[in-house]
């Protein structure tokens, strides 16, 4: 067997220096992004990674866009039919307020309800319950009413109950007229709604039904009806208040009397004749003798103070003396005095007599000071002891008043007792009195406390269904139903549509792009025409195969696919014809021992291939047919064997790749599919390099992982994938977005230009203005 990775001299030589060999899979380059906008090297920041994922959805909403329109349109349609076919219904309201209880009578005693939110919910409550709803529906007399009654939306139950219950008798209805009156009052309650008013106690009682004149007409009687359940809880009220009352009253008229009767008796006994003044003096007197005892021992506490801060002092260094007038006018004079003493002292001697008469000065000066600071502290003792005494005074005349207030209490107390008795009696009873009469009053005027602020309206405009708002719901709800199923659909879809995915998920380089061609004739057309899209997408391919190693071309090629009817055979072909043309000796071996279609594109015999020469039942010349071009060499399959992968693992068909390796330039070999079958991991072992073609839309990610897995199993040389059948619309690029399939295309994904390689523009330039001349030898930088 050959060895797939030895070397070839484009002069014929093996082995010698210059010869390309091929590419171990460690030597392969690293996976980069080439579809950035100048295709190079350099990583984008957080900008791009945010337009990379809005280009991202961008492409899915264009890709799924006739799933997000449907969706959008059913739920349009079906809003539509829905919302024309509801019945319109009319929507009455009243604004009621609430205002606070009046005075409420509970065991005898007077309060004022506290307004509180507990309050107004029970209020709205009672607006909703089925009493008010009872009376509204008496009031009316709706339970009677046919049109009332009668289902509101169409249904096929609705009109059978209808047709069941206009056949029953006379008898019937009168039966079943408490179950009338027991759905007329469940409808009121179930079309009535109560909207308090935020920060107001003010509630709206909004009521619906299909028919406006009927809504105004209930809602008013709902409102009507609550007020008269508020009137007749007052009456009912103010009867049990009043009867409550009366029977309170006559007890305490019967203790009031016995107790004024005690007070009466007990204060002749003890010949106390209304004590509360005297008693009221003498508590004065005493809390006025404790007044004035507090401030005498401040000034007390005071005055000691001060004389305990000069009793000890010498020198005039205390407040109570520096703030002497008289004190700091002598001390005035001193200063100047000995200011001027000092300075004269510069002159005349202490004897001289001028400086004697000045020392005399200030002698008499100090004496006064002396004198002055005793008067002061004589002044302040004298306060002191006088504060003394009338503290004591004091505190012995509140000892005399305790005395005379504790024996006044003791001949009291029991008066007192009796006194007090008798006044909380007599407080009650006229209490107990007074709100008698009251009561009386509340029960004629029957006060209320809820008043209509609004009267109930006609409602002009039905209030459901309102058509464009529904159509706007619809329209959000659709289209997030659309984009979200959208979203679904193209992450559950494990196809592959692009070449990000491809690479993504085999993390091999794509070498080129095809784009989708709708028939047979009209792949044939596009494949003659040199300036067709696909055309210029194959040539792009061969370009890129040329860089794909380290050393250029591989010398033998397996082009297979991870599924059958995804192109690979005319992406051989088609790679085959492209080296062909310039000017390499190409065979090409129709290796799908199991399908082969090679013979059917190209018009030839496929009586005589490869099964025969793997057989050995012809040698390889035998087997070979020429072409169009004078170049290209076609194998073609042969019959079919019942044991292609036992033929295959033979010597025979490596021992064909190393001898046609001495004639020919390039070899393609179109493999089968990778996926159960043994065929391709066999062939991709004996071959220098493989080349999987993906179908855009066929091909799945598990069946591609697995023919990966199974490649690389068999050290296969992967350089690179091949999409075809691409349509950039249906991918979700849109216009103006899609790949280009010509010139400049593929040339990004082999090996970008290096300090040692020749651009790659530049090569395809020259291989668009003039091919090369036949050669025996390929030329690695020829494209």
């Amino acid at each position: 067997m050959a060895d797939p990775a030895r070397s070839y001299d484009p002069d014929g030589n093996d082995g010698s220096a210059g010869a390309l060999s091929v590419a171990a899979v460690s030597t392969l380059p690293a996976r980069r992004d080439p579809y950035g906008p100048t295709g190079g090297y350099t990583g984008g920041g957080q900008e791009d990674e945010v337009w990379a994922d809005l280009a991202f959805y961008w492409r899915i909403f264009v890709k799924r866009r006739w799933l997000i329109v449907s969706i959008l349109g059913a739920a349009l349609a079906l809003t539509a039919i829905v919302t024309l076919m509801t019945t319109p219904l009319y929507t009455s309201s009243v604004r009621i307020q609430i205002d606070r209880s009046g005075p409420k009578i509970v065991e005898g005693v007077s309060q004022d309800e506290n307004f509180s939110p507990e309050i107004l919910k029970t209020e709205f409550e009672i607006l909703k319950s089925r009493a008010l709803a009872e009376r509204a529906v008496a009031a009316l007399d709706l339970a009677s009413d046919e049109d009332f009654l009668h289902d509101r939306a169409f249904s096929l139950m609705g009109a059978i109950r209808s047709a069941l219950a206009a056949l029953t008798s006379g008898a019937s209805r009168q039966q079943a007229e408490p179950d009338l009156l027991s759905a007329a009052v469940m409808r009121v309650q179930a079309s009535t709604v109560v909207q308090p008013v935020p920060g107001a106690r003010l509630v709206d009682v909004l009521y619906t039904d299909p028919n406006p004149q009927r809504a105004q007409r209930i809602a008013t009687a709902l409102a009507e009806a609550f007020m008269a359940s508020t009137i007749d809880k007052r009456f009912q009220a103010n009867a049990f208040s009043k009867t409550f009352l009366e029977e309170q009253l006559k007890q305490l008229k019967i203790k009031l009397e016995e107790a004024e009767k005690r007070t009466l008796a007990f204060a002749e006994q003890e010949q106390i004749v209304d004590t509360n003044e005297k008693a009221s003096t003498a508590e004065g007197n005493l809390q006025a003798a404790n007044a004035a005892l507090g401030v005498l021992v401040s000034d007390r506490i005071k005055n000691e103070q001060l004389w305990k801060q000069v009793e000890s002092a010498d020198a005039i260094n205390l407040p109570q003396l520096l703030t002497n007038s008289v004190i700091d006018g002598l001390r005035g004079k001193r200063n100047a005095l000995v200011t001027e003493y000092q300075e004269k002292l510069e002159t005349f001697k202490p004897s001289y007599p001028a400086m004697v008469q000045i020392d005399n000065k200030i002698k008499e000066i100090d004496r006064q000071l002396a004198t002055e600071v005793e008067t002061i502290k004589g002044s302040l003792k004298a306060a002191f002891e006088s504060s003394t005494n009338q503290e004591r005074e004091m505190r012995a005349r509140i000892e005399t008043l305790k005395t005379e207030l504790i024996d006044l209490q003791k001949r009291s107390v029991q008066y007192n007792f009796l006194k007090r008795e008798a006044d909380s009696t007599r407080e009650l009873y006229n209490g107990l009195l007074q709100k008698f009469k009251e009561v009386d009053v509340a029960g004629g005027t029957g006060a209320n406390n809820i008043f209509i602020v609004d009267k109930a309206d006609l409602p002009k405009v039905p209030s459901s269904p309102r058509v464009l708002r529904a159509l706007a719901l619809a329209l959000i709800l659709g289209l997030g139903l659309g984009l979200g199923t959208a979203y679904v659909v193209e992450q559950m879809d494990d196809r592959i549509h692009s070449p990000e995915e491809l690479e993504e998920l085999l993390g091999y380089t794509t070498l080129g792009i095809i784009p989708k061609v709708p028939g047979v004739e009209a792949l044939r057309d596009e494949l003659g025409d040199s300036r067709s899209a696909l055309s210029e997408a194959y040539r792009s391919l061969c370009t890129s195969l040329q860089f794909a190693t380290e050393t250029g071309l591989p010398k033998t090629l397996l082009v297979t696919s991870s599924a059958p009817s995804e192109g690979k055979s005319v992406t051989a072909l088609a790679i085959a014809r492209h080296f062909a043309i310039l000017g390499l000796k190409v065979l090409l071996i129709d290796a799908d021992l199991r399908n082969a279609s090679l013979h059917k594109k190209l018009g030839i015999d496929g009586s005589k291939g490869l099964s025969n020469h793997l057989t050995g039942a012809a040698t390889p010349p035998e087997c070979f047919q020429g072409s169009d071009l004078p170049q290209l060499t076609v194998m073609p399959a042969g019959p079919l064997p019942p044991n292609p992968a036992e033929l295959l693992m033979g010597a025979r068909f490596a021992s064909l790749l190393s001898t046609g390796l001495q004639v020919f330039d390039f070899i393609v070999v179109d493999g089968p599919p990778v996926l159960g079958l043994a065929d391709a991991p066999v062939l991709s072992s004996t071959t220098a390099a493989a080349v999987l073609v993906v179908s855009a839309g066929q091909a799945r990610k598990g069946p591609l992982l697995g023919a990966k897995r199974r490649l690389l199993q068999s050290r296969a040389a992967i350089i690179g994938t091949v999409l075809t059948k691409f349509d950039a619309k249906q991918a979700g690029y849109g216009y103006g977005q899609g790949y280009g399939y010509g010139y400049g295309y593929g040339y990004g994904y082999g090996y970008g230009p290096g300090p040692d390689r020749p651009s790659v523009a530049a090569s395809d330039d020259k291989a668009d203005a003039s091919p090369p001349a036949k050669s025996d030898t390929p030329s690695s930088g020829a494209a």
